[in-house]
């Protein structure tokens, strides 16, 4: 239990274990919680729909090839990359700032 808490006491470990806690789902599971847009192609005609997608369609997880007969393509919104980036890098970055705080509190008082 020591060796956890000398671990949390880091802030470098606390943002890279995060920043991995929070990839691995959002880049594995179909979790549509970033606006999108998608392209669909019947014949002639492209339709551009908005519709939330999943980072996990971007590696290839999450759909099956069937799903994909009419659609041409699909991109993330530009607000959805602001989203990504706070998740993936905001909340690690104030856990460790955190974390760093509180080290500096602590070594103060000693």
């Amino acid at each position: 239990m020591e060796t956890l808490n000398a671990y949390l006491r880091k802030p470098l470990f606390v943002f890279v274990a995060l920043f991995f806690v929070i990839a691995i789902p959002l880049f594995t599971l179909p979790i549509n919680l970033f606006p999108g847009e998608i392209v669909f192609k019947s014949g002639l005609m492209t339709v551009p729909e908005q519709a939330p997608l999943s980072l996990a369609y971007f590696i290839g997880l999450g759909y099956n090839e069937a799903d994909m007969v009419h659609i041409e393509s699909f991109r993330l919104l530009p607000q959805s990359y602001f989203l990504a980036f706070f998740f993936l890098f905001g909340f690690p970055g104030l856990a460790a700032y955190r974390v760093h705080l509180a080290n500096e509190k602590r070594r103060r008082m000693n």
